[in-house]
């Protein structure tokens, strides 16, 4: 990575922070910066683009409808982020193909295509299991109103973007529709390894929950 890229990546690191400071749903500024120390170390092992992949990881939530109001609106201010800060035209659609193809969603997204966008779906992914994904889960239902757990509110195998966004689940029921699942999504053999071990913690956490609950 040359002087002029890190000039970059460091100016990036001041708007979404500012940005996302505040954030209250678990994308906060501490999310990013996590993912982004993930996908550097995977990147590093994988042989990825650094550039590219600090990048994505910084920017890659500021168009995401769990964060912005709009996607089209998140998608436009990035791309004129980077014009402003003078991004090669190769890497910026790299880029911006990155942050508009690694989120799970319904979970029924395609598979994404280019090493890079692989390194940064896994540490996406990785920040969304283990112990801090368990965090994330309860923060992310209390923002959005949802119950803790209630038997009553099935697990949904099968849903449409609509409805995995809208339609009121539980954080418990989250763990079902998304976070285990992620083990077996992963794409890097470093994101693998880590996820087994994340994977098992919240099978853990999960024999816990029933037991003191009583299911």
């Amino acid at each position: 990575m040359n002087k002029e890229e890190q000039k970059i990546l460091e100016e990036l690191e001041k708007r979404v922070h500012q940005q996302l400071e505040n954030e209250g749903s678990g994308h906060d500024w501490s999310h990013i910066v996590r993912v982004t120390k993930t996908a550097k170390e995977i990147a590093e092992k994988e042989k990825a683009d650094s550039f590219v992949v600090t990048a994505a990881s910084l920017l890659h939530d500021l168009a995401d409808d769990k964060v912005v109001e709009s996607e089209e609106q998140g998608l436009k201010e990035i791309t004129a982020w980077l014009n402003e800060l003078g991004v090669a035209s190769s890497q910026k659609e790299h880029i911006l193909t990155i942050i508009q193809t690694i989120s799970f969603k319904e979970g029924t997204g395609k598979p994404v295509q280019s090493l890079e966008a692989k390194v940064v779906q896994d540490a996406d992914r990785l920040d969304a299991i283990g112990a801090i994904g368990i965090a994330r889960c309860f923060v992310y239902a209390g923002s959005k109103g949802h119950k803790i757990d209630d038997p009553s509110i099935s697990i949904r195998e099968t849903m449409t973007i609509e409805e995995y966004r809208r339609v009121p689940s539980t954080a418990i029921n989250h763990f079902y529709e998304k976070l285990l699942k992620l083990k077996d999504l992963m794409n890097t053999s470093a994101g693998r390894q880590e996820a087994e071990r994340r994977h098992d913690f919240m099978e853990e956490y999960l024999e816990e929950f029933y037991r003191e609950t009583r299911r």
